[in-house]
């Protein structure tokens, strides 16, 4: 019985790992495409600025969706189980990024192209915001109790072969192709590759089991009816710093995955496919980054290491846009991206799957941590690269604003995660067990 668990467990871990990473490549090739692409496909205005940023607003699009998609797949994975909506999650996110592939473009159909690509964009934000929660938790449900840090941080290694293979895909196609070639083609070549992703994503995802923990709760009839309602009843300040924790994950992660490679083109006049390899270097790291934080969670404790992370993570904003901007050496700005994205961010996104899991009961754990994973992402991390845009632009370019914003964040999501860690202290005091003295005659 015991090696049935171990292989069912195996086999739960690689079908999360290969969802999520379907699932973050779909959404952040998007992500990729929006600053060096779209912004002059489906937003041309006479200002580069004003069109870049109008570029961004759609990508923002889908993390103000996400919460939606939270709620949605939260509600019936809490209701009908954890599998089913995995499933379904990873057809719509297929769908709806392989038809950005022959989406026209504003020169053919006016303003319905923008219009179009907009609410794609929301529906694979939808897809996405039941994504996350159902492959986490599949992971950590499955796994045993001393190792579900370890166990809940592999399915976010998804997250950075997703980012992985959408900017090596596109790197490739960059260094292959004219660039009057890749806007005709090459981005479109890269959003079709998802059709094929996405068969080998649902045959895997047809073949584990349903969630021990959510079975166990179908079989006692104890699945919440209404989640969304009872999990804040019930739990509204874990939301809240759940939310806060998950700050700097959301910024960091845009400014250094997504904003750098804007910014090294088109500020630092670094070309894009150096820039685009800088991240792919760093998505690399993190694979292994990842479960090692997932690991030490473990041994020291959820919020202690995620405290000690948000910390180091805002701080290394500081020298890594420093040498970015300052530094004439390839090598010195590769590293400047691939140490504070590919190592010192992993010490938040490793441990934050388990940690967020810890916060909510499991009748209404899926609703729980989508929500605080969904919902802060609008303002953690959609809005970001517009905000990093506004504040290179206030500042001439220099990154003194912009470093100083992921600084405060930071120290916010640490504040949160103390808090989490003081409430587990205090909960964990409140269940030992009394000490009797008894007599014996």
């Amino acid at each position: 019985m015991k090696q049935s668990k171990e292989k069912m467990l195996r086999k739960v871990v690689a079908s999360s790992i290969i969802g999520a990473t379907i699932e973050w490549y779909d959404f952040f090739l998007y992500g990729v495409m929006a600053g060096i692409v779209f912004d002059q496909l489906f937003f041309p205005t006479k200002s580069e600025l004003i069109s870049t940023i109008l570029a961004f607003g759609t990508f923002a699009a889908g993390f103000v969706a996400r919460p939606l998609g939270g709620v949605i797949f939260g509600h019936f994975g809490d209701n009908l189980g954890r599998k089913k909506m995995l499933i379904i999650s990873l057809l719509i996110m297929g769908i709806s990024t392989t038809l950005v592939a022959f989406l026209p473009t504003y020169a053919s159909i006016g303003i319905a192209a923008p219009i179009i690509l907009t609410v794609l964009r929301i529906v694979q934000g939808i897809a996405l915001g039941g994504e996350w929660g159902g492959a986490i938790l599949m992971a950590y449900e499955h796994a045993p109790k001393s190792k579900k840090g370890f166990y809940a941080s592999l399915p976010q290694i998804g997250l950075a072969i997703g980012l992985l293979l959408s900017s090596g895909v596109v790197g490739l196609l960059s260094l292959v192709l004219s660039n009057e070639q890749f806007l005709t083609i090459g981005w479109r070549i890269a959003f079709g590759l998802s059709a094929f992703l996405i068969l080998l994503g649902f045959w895997i995802r047809l073949n584990v089991d349903e969630s021990p923990e959510f079975e166990e709760l179908r079989r006692g009839n104890s699945h919440s009816r209404n989640p969304f309602k009872e999990m804040w009843k019930e739990h509204t300040p874990n939301i809240l710093a759940g939310m806060g924790a998950r700050y700097i994950d959301g910024v960091f992660f845009n400014v250094m995955g997504v904003f750098s490679i804007t910014y090294l083109t088109e500020t630092v006049g670094i070309s894009r496919d150096f820039a685009l390899m800088a991240v792919s270097l760093a998505s690399f790291v993190m694979c292994f980054s990842i479960p090692l934080f997932g690991y030490l969670s473990d041994r020291h404790g959820r919020a202690k290491t995620y405290l000690i992370g948000s910390i180091l993570t805002g701080i290394s904003a500081i020298p890594s846009f420093w040498i970015m901007e300052n530094s004439s050496s390839s090598i010195a700005i590769l590293l400047a991206i691939a140490i504070p994205f590919g190592i010192i961010y992993a010490s938040v996104y490793g441990p934050e799957a388990a940690l967020f899991s810890e916060l909510f009961e499991a009748k209404y754990r899926y609703t729980g941590i989508s929500f605080v994973y969904q919902f802060s992402g609008i303002f953690a991390a959609g809005i970001t690269p517009i905000i990093a845009t506004y504040l290179l632009s206030l500042s001439d370019g220099y990154p003194i604003y912009l470093v100083l914003y992921v600084v405060v964040v930071s120290m916010i999501s640490a504040g949160s995660a103390s808090w989490i860690r003081n409430q587990s202290k205090m909960n964990k005091k409140e269940s030992l067990p009394t000490t009797v003295n008894v007599e014996v005659e």
